[in-house]
């Protein structure tokens, strides 16, 4: 457990950072985080002072997904909270551009926050995984909608299906993020691009993210994997061991490429 808010916010000029802050639990969400950034979010929406946004984690992680301790004792109880207020879902509909900087691991629901972002930062210490189905759910929050879109349909199918690590390297070949840079330029180079979309005028802002967000099927794509995603019966009961040893075999995964 992290000491103090599990989110932080604070605005340099016209960007607001907001930095995941459970780093004892690799800033996983629970269901406070959850609502915490979810709220952030949508006050950075509305507050006419903010014109951009960067989204980061404190380190060592950037997001490792939905807390699963919390999931298994809560079972379907968990997961019906994130359906009223889910931050996951409310960082792909913001009007205001938004940077991620990754600056460690983004897993499964952590890379499906990623993906809610316009672009991505990666430090070069970063890695990504989709390990939904390995630990027995189905995505819910745009991951199969957004993630073929940016890395073509085979790439993303791969990811899925494996739930094998990228590191940053890979991830900036294949076009999942834009750039990556030393771990501690990250932030700086996050914020400097933030800034820069932040010079743009509001309104025209907000219409070219619809171009981008509101054609190409994407609305349709969501939709049907929340109906899908809702319909699966995902099994709880074991889900923190399924958890542990996906975590168990990233860590074996990541160790190999440092080789």
């Amino acid at each position: 457990m992290s000491d103090g808010p599990v989110l932080l916010a604070s605005d340099v000029g016209a960007v607001r950072l907001l930095t995941l802050n459970r780093p004892g639990a690799r800033n996983a969400l629970s269901s406070e985080l959850n609502t915490a950034l979810y709220r952030a979010l949508e006050e950075a929406d509305s507050d006419d002072a903010v014109k951009g946004v960067v989204v980061t984690g404190a380190d060592p992680a950037f997001c490792a997904g939905l807390d699963l301790k919390e999931a298994g004792a809560e079972g379907a109880a968990f997961f019906r909270r994130f359906q009223d207020a889910n931050c996951i879902v409310r960082i792909g509909e913001m009007s205001k551009p938004v940077v991620g900087a990754v600056n460690g691991a983004a897993f499964t629901g952590g890379l499906e926050i990623a993906l809610g972002c316009d672009f991505l930062v990666a430090s070069e210490c970063a890695v990504f995984a989709d390990t939904h189905v390995r630990v027995g759910v189905l995505p819910g929050g745009g991951l199969t909608a957004r993630l073929p879109r940016v890395v073509g349909a085979a790439n993303a199918r791969r990811m899925s299906m494996t739930g094998e690590v990228v590191d940053a390297a890979r991830a900036e070949r294949i076009g999942l993020v834009s750039e990556v840079v030393p771990h501690s330029e990250l932030l700086a180079r996050a914020m400097a691009l933030a800034s820069s979309a932040a010079e743009v005028p509001a309104d025209a802002m907000r219409d070219l993210k619809r171009m981008y967000t509101g054609g190409g099927g994407l609305a349709e794509d969501l939709a049907a994997e929340v109906a899908i995603a809702r319909a699966y019966r995902a099994d709880f009961d074991g889900i923190e061991g399924r958890r542990a040893q996906v975590q168990s075999r990233n860590r074996e995964q990541i160790s190999q490429e440092e080789r």
